[in-house]
């Protein structure tokens, strides 16, 4: 029942969010994305050690946008080559405090759902997150964010996050300059959170994330190759790691992207 709930929720908003972008004089924008990367990794959980694709396609009006994101595996890591392993459906609204303007908020759900199954016919189980978060507009734009799962986990996880960008640190032709996106996140969650992903009925630091991006435009299309760094923070979590027995992950991957 909470499931159906959930996703009932997110229709409704989505209806709302059309209804009201209809109504509003501001264009729409869409945004096509396609990224390829070495593993998928996600909140320190290995989901995948060889190459995915996970493309994406996001639908913005004013503050608002609507979005859905998949993940493709591409080997038989998860003995579901060539099939969405996940697809996931969030809708967000982000804006700026009236009269602040360096402190932004973002608020938002997202559904999270795994079609098919493995081999041995086990299937992981949908659910969905409300999220909320702040960002300040200054050095390194910290930001914080709080993902409350409000079904199978029914537990919190929250992200620090800093980054920092250069327009140009080198060119490829003149008409090609190539930027620097320097990015870094902290995860913690609380014991429901860890109970159910891990095991662990401990609240516990997370994870670690650091990644290097080197952004350009090529005929009209964003090319951002990366360089990416995760790991598990807490020795505990890494104990009792089933995804991996390594818990520490370096990977790259290039990332595609088409507005208009």
């Amino acid at each position: 029942m909470k499931k159906i709930a959930a996703l009932t929720i997110g229709v409704s908003l989505s209806l709302l969010l059309c209804v009201q972008a209809i109504a509003e004089d501001d264009k729409f924008s869409f945004e096509v994305t396609s990224d390829f990367f070495g593993k998928y990794v996600w909140r320190g959980q290995l989901l995948n050690d060889d190459i995915v694709y996970q493309p994406g396609l996001s639908i913005a009006k004013g503050p608002w946008t609507i979005g859905i994101w998949g993940n493709v595996d591409m080997t038989n890591y998860n003995d579901r080559r060539g099939n969405f392993s996940e697809l996931d459906y969030y809708l967000d609204y982000s804006a700026g405090f009236p009269g602040v303007d360096w402190l932004s908020y973002s608020v938002g759900v997202i559904y999270y759902s795994f079609p098919g199954s493995a081999a041995d016919g086990s299937r992981v189980p949908d659910t969905t997150e409300v999220y909320w978060g702040l960002g300040i507009d200054c050095l390194f734009s910290p930001t914080v964010t709080v993902y409350h799962d409000v079904d199978e986990a029914e537990g919190s996880y929250v992200n620090f996050g800093l980054s920092h960008s250069i327009e140009k640190i080198f060119e490829i032709t003149p008409e090609i300059p190539v930027g620097l996106d320097i990015s870094a996140g902290f995860g913690w969650a609380s014991a429901s959170y860890n109970k159910y992903y891990w095991g662990i009925d401990n609240s516990k630091a997370q994870d670690f994330t650091f990644s290097v991006g080197l952004p350009m435009e090529i005929g009209g299309f964003g090319i951002r190759p990366s360089f990416n760094y995760v790991t598990l923070l807490s020795s505990d979590i890494r104990r009792t790691d089933v995804y991996s027995t390594s818990s520490d992950y370096f990977f790259v991957g290039v990332s595609i992207s088409k507005s208009f």
